[in-house]
């Protein structure tokens, strides 16, 4: 009778030290990651009735950015932000922007419903990768944004809720969302 490992036993314990020696290295490896939504399923639940989304993605000047910034107290980040305006036949129903924020070490993916008066429809969570703090993606949280300017209410603390154990995200995702709102103000007003 012949004893040995079998391959999955081999390979398990080739994997096992790799695993360990890269946890006791303080490798940081992603406990847990989700993709919910795509762009396209996105666009579909913030804007069901409409009938084509056009890419109306934005290249903010020097000038808007310095606006953006002084109206939502925030870093303006970025010059170019991929949005795209939601269209039923020929009237404009919003704006969808797409934006990735840190939670606390991962990236969040999320999408923003703007009114065309520049007010926050909705908020959907595209991709989740933190292991803790997912319950931002819970409707209740997420419907506290609606109604919202970069003006009033988009702070955690002062119109959105913080999530305990969530905080990190909280904060960016709300953050990340009055930037939007005031990009939305500063760079599509009519």
């Amino acid at each position: 009778m012949k004893f040995g490992r079998s391959p999955v036993a081999s390979t398990m314990m080739l994997a096992l030290p790799a695993l360990v020696g890269g946890v006791l290295a303080g490798v940081a490896t992603p406990a847990f990651a989700a993709q919910y939504l795509t762009v396209e399923q996105a666009q579909r639940v913030l804007y069901p009735e409409a009938t084509r989304f056009d890419d109306t993605s934005l290249q903010l000047t020097t000038d808007q950015m310095r606006q953006v910034e002084k109206l939502s107290g925030l870093a303006a980040r970025s010059v170019g932000w991929r949005v795209f305006a939601a269209y039923k036949n020929n009237q404009l129903l919003g704006h969808v922007f797409l934006d990735d924020v840190i939670g606390k070490v991962e990236l969040i993916s999320y999408a923003v419903a703007v009114a065309p008066d520049g007010g926050v429809q909705q908020i959907e969570i595209l991709a989740y990768r933190e292991s803790h703090g997912f319950e931002i993606r819970n409707l209740a949280w997420r419907r506290q944004f609606a109604g919202k300017t970069a003006q009033a209410g988009l702070k955690v603390g002062e119109g959105i809720a913080n999530i305990s154990g969530a905080t990190l995200s909280c904060t960016h995702v709300t953050d990340g969302v009055r930037r939007i709102a005031a990009i939305a103000q500063v760079a599509l007003k009519a």
